[in-house]
């Protein structure tokens, strides 16, 4: 598009990219790996080994908000006690905190000091995906219990991840997201928990919509061009409705006719 646009401009002569054959883009189902529930169960178990349990502290709930909450590293990573209802089992998804560029330093705005004196900067979520997300019971009482150890004396505005009042960071997230994948056995990145949140959805019954909302992504086609080969296709709903109707039918006893009695007799 730029070479096209020099052209039209008159600053080159010719597009030298014409010709040029792209890379074939990979489709999502093709590209896309998401864990089974076993992996999953596998990293929240592992998360805070028992033997070890100073390594890292707090990051059950970490990997929970990820895996049945779908919120993406930095959204994490900005939550704040007061962002969770307990009794209305819901979560507030507002801003979400990215280690600080040098820009962003010289700019000098909202930013923050998280653990070991890294410097993060507070933004809202990607493509402006403020939403509310509502949470399971098992869910909320990770959080509580979270909350109860951690953050027993916090405030609203206390970073329910920290370390003595300062945030996590991304790097401390993948150290010990590696340290937990490793201990767990298992390969897979950290937001495919959030592909596993979405396939969950999709697998019971949730719209595009919903499924939407649920994600934060900017529109239904973000969505769609996501997880669409994740929804039931035409011919899987053919065939469900047929199974359906094949099995009713044949569950159906039906009192007997006079021609089959009287041939029952004859015989």
């Amino acid at each position: 598009g730029v070479f096209r646009a020099a052209v039209a401009d008159r600053l080159i002569a010719s597009d030298p990219t014409v010709g040029v054959v792209l890379p074939r883009k990979r489709k999502a189902e093709a590209a896309m790996s998401i864990p089974t529930s076993a992996d999953v169960a596998k990293v929240l178990r592992a998360a805070e080994p028992e033997r070890r349990p100073k390594s890292r502290p707090g990051f059950t709930a970490y990997v929970a908000l990820c895996a049945f909450a779908g919120l993406r590293r930095g959204e994490a990573l900005g939550v704040q006690v007061g962002d969770i209802d307990f009794l209305g089992r819901t979560l507030r998804v507002t801003r979400q905190l990215q280690r600080a560029k040098s820009a962003d330093i010289a700019a000098g705005k909202n930013l923050v000091e998280a653990a070991g004196g890294i410097t993060v900067v507070i933004r809202p979520p990607k493509y402006e995906s403020e939403r509310t997300v509502y949470l399971p019971d098992e869910v909320v009482t990770i959080l509580a219990e979270h909350v109860r150890v951690h953050t027993p004396d916090s405030g609203p505005s206390r970073w329910l991840f920290d370390e003595c009042g300062q945030p996590w960071h991304e790097n401390l997230v993948d150290y010990r997201w590696r340290s937990t994948r490793t201990d767990a056995g298992v390969t897979y990145k950290l937001h495919e928990l959030r592909h596993y949140f979405a396939s969950g959805l999709i697998a019971a019954g949730c719209d595009v919509v919903t499924v939407q909302r649920a994600m934060g992504h900017a529109s239904a086609t973000t969505t769609l061009n996501t997880y669409a080969h994740l929804w039931p296709t035409g011919e899987d709903k053919t065939r469900a409705a047929a199974a359906g109707m094949a099995a009713e039918v044949l569950a159906t006893h039906l009192p007997r006719m006079e021609g089959e009695q009287a041939s029952d007799l004859r015989k």
